[in-house]
């Protein structure tokens, strides 16, 4: 390590790069996890609402806004964190992924049934029963939700870091 200092512009030129991304995790009245089907992902097909932070905003706002741009629902706040994400960059993505994903709270049968989705996004909304999500996620998406759910059962936000990009 040099033990000259570099201008900030330069060592930051020299750190890892990462998108940051904002989501919110729902259930129904049963504590059903609620998800959306990508349109544009085959290998991510069932998601929360959420998306990737645009510049200045921070991962809250992020989750707010692309919920209601993708559901209609509006998230009134104040925030509950259920979940730091990590993911390491790999072939399908060249930079880290860091997230954070929040608690929406239970959804009404009322609610539920008035979610929009974007179409350009998403085409299904589905409440399902961990152990039914199983059979339509790949195997680290439903790790990522089996932690999502204990940490909100549990109320001890969780840190999940193998949500990386295949090599």
């Amino acid at each position: 390590m040099s033990k000259e200092w570099l201008p900030p512009e330069e060592f930051a030129a020299t750190l890892p790069k990462a998108t940051v991304f904002g989501a919110v995790f729902f259930t129904d009245e049963e504590d059903r996890p609620v998800q959306l089907r990508a349109t544009y992902s085959s290998a991510h097909p069932w998601q929360w609402p959420g998306g990737v932070a645009d510049p200045g905003e921070r991962p809250w706002e992020t989750a707010v806004r692309e919920c209601r741009e993708e559901t209609g629902l509006v998230m009134p706040g104040p925030p509950r964190l259920l979940a730091a994400v990590f993911g390491l960059p790999g072939k399908e993505w060249p930079l880290s992924t860091a997230g954070y994903v929040f608690d929406g709270g239970r959804l009404t049968p009322g609610r539920l049934a008035a979610i929009v989705l974007d179409p350009d996004e998403h085409d299904e909304v589905r409440a399902l029963t961990v152990a039914q999500w199983r059979e339509l996620m790949p195997a680290r998406d439903h790790a990522r939700l089996e932690a999502v759910v204990a940490a909100r059962r549990t109320g001890v936000p969780v840190y999940f870091d193998t949500w990386d990009w295949e090599a």
